[in-house]
């Protein structure tokens, strides 16, 4: 079954309006293991308006189901990242500043760049995700600099599920064939929610994981966290015919 990673920056970004520890970001962290969650993402901004840098230590000792963090490859988040050793690194295109993630890597203008940062990250024993937009295309490049597994940015899809469908899913499914073809992992991961998730999963060949943050905090407000969780994890259980 694919695997439910909850993203808590949110839960961050409330705590910070106030300066304090409320809520609590590791007593959360560990509730949505407790209630169903397989893996834990945070991903620290420069600016830290979310996830701070100092939680990273925090929260590296307390998840005990996988643990993947999200990040611009600068040095200061490659140290971050060497430091704690998470399961998982994905990799993200993101210049300084910006709201949220819309985009995966240009991996062909980027390939020196992504093949040292992934190889050291392996060394390590971390396994390296990139993100990466739905393009059949791209699936090689990112093979050949030696990523674990890709991270379909789901953000378009998203955006298209409404109006068609189909036309909004074509892309991926044909991406994840590609990955299966070549014997690359496959997560996904942007915008995903409690309308769109089960189409995805049912239709994306061998799906491991998706990244599910913004809106399952925000379905959380009117549902209750521990519920909320477990409406993704049904959404991503195989249909019994």
């Amino acid at each position: 079954m694919t695997k439910l990673s909850v993203n808590i920056n949110k839960v961050a970004l409330i705590r910070n309006a106030r300066g304090e520890n409320l809520p609590n970001l590791g007593q959360v962290a560990m509730d949505c293991e407790s209630f169903g969650a397989d893996g834990i993402t945070v991903h620290p901004r420069p600016d830290e308006r979310h996830i701070r840098y100092a939680d990273i230590p925090m929260l590296k000792e307390i998840v005990k189901t996988e643990f993947n963090i999200e990040g611009y490859p600068s040095p200061k988040f490659i140290q971050l990242v060497l430091a704690n050793r998470p399961d998982q690194v994905t990799l993200v295109p993101d210049p300084p500043g910006v709201l949220t993630s819309s985009e995966g890597w240009k991996v062909e203008e980027n390939k020196v760049f992504l093949k040292e940062i992934i190889s050291e990250f392996k060394s390590n024993g971390i396994r390296v995700s990139i993100f990466l937009d739905a393009i059949p295309s791209y699936l090689e490049l990112a093979k050949e600099v030696g990523t674990d597994r890709i991270e379909l940015y789901t953000g378009n899809y998203a955006k298209e599920y409404n109006k068609d469908k189909a036309f909004a899913i074509k892309k991926h499914f044909e991406a994840s064939k590609e990955a299966q073809r070549i014997g690359i992992g496959l997560n996904a991961g942007h915008d995903l929610n409690l309308e769109n998730l089960r189409y995805y999963s049912e239709q994306v060949v061998d799906l491991q994981e998706v990244s599910i943050g913004h809106a399952l905090i925000s379905d959380a407000l009117y549902y209750g966290l521990q519920n909320t969780i477990g409406m993704y994890k049904r959404l991503l259980e195989p249909i019994r015919k």
